[in-house]
């Protein structure tokens, strides 16, 4: 928006004037402008700021989306304030705007790296203010993000350099959260209050999944047990009255569904009449035929097609769903959370494949033509095997002679500078694109990159770190690339807001204020300027 932390500037240079006048000698030591700074800085005051701003984001975007599949949007999972922060600022560093760029909060990452019970599996184990806890902190690094570099642009104009533009046309950091809410962690009333903690630590999207609260597994893993729709839409209506009591009247619910990869429900919902979505959902349960005279002591029957029936109750009380229903159960699920309330649909596959998500997708459009996905590429997935085995299939049916590949051993390293390696790396790159063309996937996000990326570099550095390269690992693997690449957290003093409080100091005390950012702080020798003239100054007196 153009102008507009130029207009708060000048709003709040207008109003501490005001007050100036109103307490008179009082607020001598106030200075109007660097007052109005700060309030340029913080143009967010509240969680609720943001879930309201970001909202407004995600439904410009869906409309976009609808108008041209092209305009999809993309995200990555961050467990940490800080790996957020790096990330927005390295999308603006390198895309130059963070438009259609969000950010994704994995419920699985909150258990396996921000529980106070150590590390858990994503089986809702962890504690339900550990999700808010952590929206709420992403947007502090955000925030404070905002806050650093339009500082760092308020020196260069104190300095005389004219950067009135960029200080007036600043984009900010703030952008979406999907924030992972599980299975709604109890009944809808503990939804219902969670989403609140939720929206008011800054989330404008929520996703809810359709599984057990109390049974939920990880979406890629067996044993997920499935609700009723009826319960389902409680807990979907119970996020909309979180946002509508919150006043985020664009907020939006993500509705997952498990039913892909679930054969197994807790409940039997009551049908009040043929064909209603109890009667749907009843008709997916696996069930034998029986004689009256055959039902045993405490059996649960169901009338099916003017037959008795017994559904197939496994010994923990589990019933099971019959085989080969499983994407009809996917399409209801959709459709129903979309006729409820639901604004975007996720949808658990087995492997990352476009023709098997469109098919689902094609269905559900049937009903509901603007049905749209957030689809997990999930590092559950093994990319490199799967894409290989679709480009193998492809090359065959193509006539392509095969026989220098193993079938069966596809991930072998010899074939990663094969033509086979080659097609399938290019299927990957266009994934996205192709899944937002074929299969409406409005959303693109992995939920888990930063856990990965954090054990991988790790690895990498203790290798060298302990090993024959010593300190050299470090500055070769980490330092030196930071200072190549440009990575503003090199002088980590002032991503920590050194130069900030600085400033923040002189504000307050003056010429009195203790700063940290004189000529003896080692971070000055990441200044290429600084360094020059400090070079030319210690050869003056050597001459």
């Amino acid at each position: 928006m153009k102008n507009l932390e130029q207009s708060k500037y000048s709003s709040a240079l207008e109003t501490v004037r005001n007050l100036k006048q109103k307490y008179g000698s009082t607020w001598n030591d106030i200075n109007p402008e660097n007052a109005a700074r700060m309030v340029a800085q913080n143009r967010f005051k509240t969680g609720l700021d943001i879930a309201r701003y970001t909202a407004g984001i995600m439904r410009k975007d869906m409309a976009e989306y609808d108008a041209d599949s092209s305009k999809y949007t993309q995200s990555l999972g961050c467990w940490h304030g800080f790996v957020a922060q790096q990330k927005m600022i390295a999308v603006k560093k390198h895309h130059k705007t963070t438009n259609k760029k969000y950010l994704y909060l994995s419920g699985w990452m909150v258990a396996a790296l921000r529980s106070e019970f150590g590390p858990l599996p994503d089986q809702s184990m962890h504690e339900k203010t550990a999700v808010p806890s952590l929206i709420e902190e992403i947007y502090d690094f955000l925030r404070q993000a905002d806050a650093i570099a339009l500082n760092d642009l308020f020196r260069r104009l104190e300095e005389g350099e004219d950067v009135q533009d960029e200080i007036d046309n600043y984009e900010t950091h703030i952008v979406p959260i999907i924030a992972d809410i599980d299975a709604g962690f109890g009944n809808e009333e503990a939804t219902y209050l969670l989403a609140k903690k939720m929206i008011q630590a800054g989330a404008c999207a929520i996703q809810i999944e359709n599984q057990v609260s109390d049974a939920k597994q990880c979406g890629h893993q067996d044993g997920k047990v499935t609700v009723p729709h009826e319960d389902f839409i409680a807990k979907l209506n119970a996020v909309r009255y979180a946002f509508i009591e919150l006043g985020i009247d664009d907020g939006v619910i993500v509705a997952r569904t498990d039913s892909e990869g679930a054969g197994l429900t807790q409940k039997l919902p009551v049908s009040q009449e043929p064909g209603d979505l109890a009667s749907q959902y009843l008709a997916f349960v696996e069930a034998e035929e029986i004689d009256i005279t055959d039902a045993r002591e405490d059996d649960v029957l169901l009338k099916r097609d003017g037959k008795l029936v017994r559904p197939i109750r496994l010994p923990n009380g589990l019933y099971k769903f019959r085989n080969g229903t499983n994407i009809d159960r996917v399409v209801l699920d959709c459709i129903t959370s979309l006729q409820n309330g639901a604004d975007l649909l996720w949808i658990e596959t087995p492997t990352p494949n476009v023709k098997q998500i469109a098919h689902m997708v094609n269905r559900i459009r049937a009903v509901v033509p603007n049905a749209k996905l957030v689809y997990n590429n999930s590092p559950s997935f093994n990319w490199t095997l799967n894409f290989r085995g679709q480009a193998y299939d492809e090359m065959l049916a193509e006539g392509e002679n095969m026989t220098e590949y193993d079938r069966n051993n596809l991930m072998s390293e010899a074939y990663d500078t094969s033509e086979l390696s080659y097609r399938a790396d290019m299927k990957i790159r266009s994934f996205q694109v192709d899944g937002a063309r074929d299969a409406g996937i409005f959303h693109h996000l992995i939920t888990l990159p930063t856990y990965h990326t954090t054990a991988l570099h790790m690895s990498d550095l203790t290798e060298g770190y302990f090993g024959e390269e010593s300190m050299l690992a470090y500055v070769k693997g980490v330092q030196r690339q930071e200072i190549r690449k440009g990575v503003a957290c090199v002088k980590h003093q002032r991503m920590a807001g050194s130069d900030l409080g600085d400033d923040h100091k002189s504000f307050f005390a003056g010429d009195k204020a203790l700063k940290a950012g004189g000529a003896k702080n080692t971070s000055n020798q990441f200044d290429a300027v600084s360094n020059t003239k400090k070079i030319e100054k210690e050869v003056e007196v050597l001459t």
